[in-house]
């Protein structure tokens, strides 16, 4: 194999690993499928083809695999597009490993684009943009290298450094215009044929559990990975959010771990209300993301109405009922790799009474563990001496909790009293230790109070608010009399969002970026966009109180000069090539070399080219073979090759050919003589 042709391989195998990539970033693609195709991959790469010398038994044998797939499918064990995906990657692999004839390629760039569609199918987001791109700019240059590989003689080295920039830059032109196509015609939503949200970048991260347990190392407040995205209505038009994102309470601590009191209740609703709420009230169109991992709802501080739950699954978005639990949890019903749905929350510093309530949960705000060490009680009145108000008192000891007690992540194992080892000990403790302090430290001086645990904060991208896993935060709730219960954050306020290190949040930050746009621009693209960007382009923008003008506006002017000053360049570019003409010159020379080798008997048959005319004289070992075979490849470099024929450069190569002619006559008369 000459190294032109692996080049064109090599292209042609790496497109296709980007089309199974632009599946496999979805995560349903199974494991062995996967394994399979990376391993064909891997092995083509390297130049082996052992399905060569069998490629009809090797084709056979998917036949019972596609079988196996149907079963699976018929049986409810695996999703129909998620089948054929797979199915699709293995018939890659076999034409992978198979011959490298024209009919193979275009076999396998087929199953290529088979599997681009499955990828947009299958999630749509991000990463299969840039595993669109890749295989289309490979897959460009390879069917490139292909048609000029086939012109070459056999035996004959391709011109590949004269070709490969004009094809780079057929392809640019390729991808700008299938972007103008995309943005100029009629279409439907993309979002009608993505089946789910893909997983992002890995395996779920955070989400909430059934108990709080005091200790650890609380890593997760370093870690950048978006879990949540939420519009917010009436927008705040900050960057940096400090709201505190609710998912459940507890009021039961043992002396290791909280918990709340209560058993779920079994009524599933599409639409709950927790409390009355006011007149404003905050909306919030929410997802939850596959980094989240857990089914319980998040909303801002304090939730009144949540409802037009939705979940993600393999099978598409449907909707879905929630479950109320214990401590003002709301959980979706079925399990889901993401969750959408709608809240209403009354904003901040509204009185929310929560009224009579039932009086175990009522004594619980007052429970204390059995084994507490006095010296709580005797810290706490000693900070907060004879006050009475309960917010006034939680203040105290917030302000004096930040002031004396440290922030740290880096944590041992689990110990026998962690609130003592917190409060006398170390001195030292994450956001769970500051909450669970204050919470108890109220509770020993008859002050009714409560964990919550949630997110803090909200980053500004786009028109959403985004949350990271490192924004999992607790506080305490108090209870005041005939305003309900209010958040006080014995956390020092500089470390209750993300502790993650710049670097790698800017990185994620610029991921998330994009992907919005991604999103905004492509994924959620639709007719009706492409109407108001044709509007909003031609139509002036009207000012509130001014009548809207009639001229353009300047971005429609701008627009208009930049098409006339392409369409000119392009004029320009035509018209500077059009003296040189160097396809004519080409054109000219090879026809003289035609007529040429007709005065010798040499002439091509119906349907041959110059390069057929020199491979045959090749293997018939013609005594002009050795001449006609540089003259043609000359011939491709100037007609394909952007390289034109230098001045008198033709003249002498057609003498070189009448020498060689001459020769050869001389010879065979000197023959017919003998």
């Amino acid at each position: 194999m000459t190294r032109p042709n692996r080049l064109r391989l090599v292209l042609r195998d790496l497109g296709t690993g980007a089309a199974f990539a632009s599946m496999a970033v979805s995560g349903q693609v199974p494991i062995w499928a996967l394994g399979l195709v990376v391993l064909a991959l891997v092995v083509a790469l390297m130049g082996f083809r052992p399905f060569a010398r069998a490629p009809r038994l090797t084709a056979v044998l998917l036949v019972p695999v596609a079988g196996a797939l149907y079963l699976a499918v018929a049986s409810g064990q695996m999703d129909l597009v998620v089948a054929a995906c797979s199915f699709a990657g293995l018939v890659a692999s076999q034409r992978l490993l198979s011959d490298t004839s024209p009919t193979t390629d275009g076999q396998v760039l087929l199953a290529g684009l088979l599997m681009i569609a499955g990828g947009a199918a299958l999630s749509g987001e991000l990463l299969f943009a840039v595993c669109l791109l890749a295989f289309a700019v490979l897959a460009s240059l390879s069917l490139g290298l292909g048609v000029v590989e086939a012109a070459v003689p056999p035996g004959e080295p391709v011109p590949v450094r004269q070709v490969v920039r004009p094809l780079a830059m057929g392809t640019a032109v390729a991808m700008l215009g299938a972007i103008a196509f995309f943005v100029l015609f009629p279409r439907l939503n993309w979002n009608m044929g993505v089946r789910r949200a893909s997983p992002g970048l890995g395996t779920a991260t955070t989400g909430f559990a059934d108990t709080v347990r005091l200790g650890g190392s609380g890593t997760l407040k370093s870690n950048p990975r978006v879990v949540l995205r939420a519009k917010l209505t009436p927008d705040p038009g900050v960057e940096q959010l400090a709201s505190y994102w609710v998912g459940r309470t507890y009021d039961t601590f043992d002396g290791q771990e909280w918990s709340t009191i209560g058993a779920p209740n079994n009524r599933r609703r599409t639409r709950v209300t927790l409390r009355r709420g006011s007149e404003k009230q905050v909306y919030q169109k929410i997802e939850l993301l596959p980094a989240y991992g857990s089914r319980t709802l998040i909303a801002l501080e304090t939730p009144a109405k949540l409802g037009n739950a939705l979940t993600h699954t393999v099978t598409g978005d449907k909707r879905t009922q929630l479950q109320e639990l214990g401590g003002d949890e709301l959980r979706f019903v079925e399990q889901g790799l993401g969750y959408a749905y709608e809240v209403y929350s009354v904003p901040p510093g509204t009185d929310t009474d929560p009224g009579k309530m039932d009086q175990k949960e009522a004594d619980q705000l007052l429970a204390l563990p059995d084994n507490l060490d006095p010296r709580v009680e005797a810290l706490a009145r000693q900070v907060v001496g004879d006050e009475k108000d309960p917010l006034a008192a939680a203040d105290k000891l917030s302000a004096w909790l930040q002031r004396e007690y440290q922030y740290t992540l880096e944590l041992g194992g689990d110990v026998a009293d962690p609130l003592v080892d917190f409060l006398f000990v170390r001195k030292a403790g994450h956001c769970e230790h500051f909450a669970s302090a204050l919470t108890l430290m109220l509770r020993t001086l008859g002050f009714e109070a409560r964990l919550a645990t949630g997110f803090f904060g909200g980053e500004r991208v786009g028109d959403e608010y985004i949350v990271r896993a490192g924004d999992a935060h607790a506080w305490t709730h108090v209870l005041v009399p005939g305003r309900g219960f209010i958040t006080v954050d014995a956390t020092p306020a500089a470390f209750r969002a993300n502790q993650s290190l710049q670097l790698l949040e800017s990185l994620i930050s610029m991921y998330e970026a994009i992907e919005s746009a991604w999103r905004s621009s492509v994924v959620d693209y639709s007719f009706r966009d492409q109407m108001n960007f044709m509007r909003d382009l031609s139509r002036p923008p009207r000012e509130p109180g001014k009548e809207r003008t009639r001229l353009p506006p300047l971005r429609a002017w701008l627009t208009a000069a930049l098409v006339g000053a392409a369409v000119y360049w392009t004029w320009k570019q035509l018209s500077r090539r059009k003296p040189r003409t160097p396809a004519l010159e080409a054109t000219r020379f090879v026809d003289a070399v035609e007529r040429q080798l007709a005065t010798v008997g040499v002439r091509s048959l119906e349907g041959e080219t110059l390069e057929d005319v020199s491979a045959r004289l090749s293997r018939e070992a013609h005594p002009l073979a050795p001449t006609v075979s540089p003259l043609t490849r000359r011939y491709l470099e100037a007609r394909f090759g952007q390289r034109p024929l230098q001045p008198g450069e033709a003249s002498r190569m057609l003498k070189d050919l009448k020498q060689a002619i001459d020769a050869q006559r001389k010879q065979a008369a000197n023959n017919r003589a003998a």
